[in-house]
């Protein structure tokens, strides 16, 4: 199942670390993998800390500020999630500079972010 839903997504070239999840199985391009349930939690490059680490901040986000994702704009929660991730280490002015570079010829109208989203709790967007 995850096989089919790196493709397209992942490139060819990505390196692909993997645990022994059974979702796992088949995916060959795999460069190293652990087996959490014999404990081997580190093998050289191969780990899941990174992603645990993402999902964790992904949560919180949902807990502490989101409180529920809906269909229509969870891909920006991952997006932004992603990039906060990944400027994590970088110090607050280059996190609001890449922000601000980030806003740039970019428009968010009120009526766009009330629209209603279409379903049936009446939810907006």
């Amino acid at each position: 199942m995850l096989q089919c839903f790196m493709e397209g997504r992942a490139d060819e070239a990505a390196q692909v670390y993997k645990d022994d999840r059974r979702g796992y199985i088949g995916i060959d391009r795999a460069h190293g993998s652990v087996c959490h349930s014999t404990g081997d939690h580190v093998r050289d490059m191969a780990h899941t800390n990174g992603m645990e680490s993402f999902c964790s901040m992904l949560e919180r986000a949902h807990n502490g500020v989101l409180h529920k994702f809906s269909g229509k704009p969870a891909d920006r929660y991952v997006t932004e999630s992603a990039g906060r991730h990944n400027a994590r280490e970088a110090d607050t002015t280059d996190q609001m500079e890449g922000k601000v570079a980030g806003m740039a010829g970019k428009r968010l109208r009120y009526c766009d972010l009330i629209a209603v989203s279409g379903l049936p709790s009446g939810a907006r967007a």
